[in-house]
């Protein structure tokens, strides 16, 4: 399902090159892929047409390169990253992990969330480094950010994943199968314990989850043209107060990502 916006250039500046459009707009609209599950970012508004910082990141673009903007959406960023190899989208947002950079060209990170743990209030489980012990099992989003560097991280624990249901699904793993702890974004899981209070999120992370936005490869190669463009364009957004600003109307509380270096 796509929602389509038209899009004209928002101020002076110079044109795009062709081979920036043809980069990031191949098909003379420009695909952005939202995900739904990760709150902070992107959510449902009235008809289901979706919001947030990454809408209005893709909607500032598609005016820069004079071109409408159609958002593909999803619930979940395995899905996203499965869209990717599909060709299904020209933009998305996504966090940075090696096991996506051979599909995806990363920008620098435009906002910064943490990966945190929540448990039920009796759990033992008290701090972030007490999860990694033999026979604990961790309820994961399948394919999500944390899921992908748990994996890489967790020596003695159990990563079990939850294969669908979008950006809480952990946390219904977590409780359907009666695991110790809960992975995900510290938002998410704050806004859960918040109307749930046999339950705790506990202080601290076990990972900075970088967002960014990302251009799928083709045949594992970046495009370089639309690659740069879409850089630029990130550390100007955060650099002018834009990224700050769409996080505040979508009532959204995360750190924007400092300047590239």
């Amino acid at each position: 399902m796509l929602f389509v916006a038209a899009a004209t250039p928002a101020f002076a500046q110079p044109a795009p090159s062709a081979e920036v459009l043809r980069d990031l707009a191949p098909t003379g609209q420009l695909r952005a892929a939202i995900n739904f599950g990760n709150s902070v970012l992107a959510q449902k508004g009235e008809g289901g047409a979706p919001r947030g910082v990454s809408v209005d990141l893709a909607t500032e673009l598609a005016k820069r390169l004079g071109v409408p903007v159609a958002f593909v959406p999803y619930e979940a960023a395995g899905k996203v990253f499965e869209g990717a190899k599909a060709g299904v989208w020209d933009i998305g947002f996504m966090a940075i992990e090696p096991a996506r950079a051979a599909e995806i060209t990363f920008t620098a990170p435009y906002v910064i969330i943490e990966g945190t743990y929540m448990v039920r209030q009796d759990s033992p489980l008290q701090y972030v480094g007490d999860v990694d012990k033999p026979g604990i099992k961790i309820a994961v989003g399948l394919g999500s950010a944390y899921d992908l560097y748990l994996t890489r991280t967790i020596k003695s624990a159990t990563v079990l994943r939850a294969e669908v249901g979008g950006g809480t699904a952990m946390i219904r793993k977590f409780l359907d199968e009666k695991l110790d702890v809960a992975a995900g974004v510290r938002q998410q899981l704050d806004a859960y314990a918040k109307d749930h209070p046999e339950m705790r999120v506990m202080s601290g992370h076990f990972q900075e989850i970088k967002q960014a936005m990302g251009m799928p490869r083709v045949d594992g190669q970046p495009r370089a043209a639309g690659a740069a463009y879409l850089a630029a364009f990130v550390e100007e957004m955060k650099a002018s107060g834009f990224v700050a600003a769409a996080l505040a109307r979508s009532g959204q509380v995360a750190d924007v990502a400092p300047a590239e270096k």
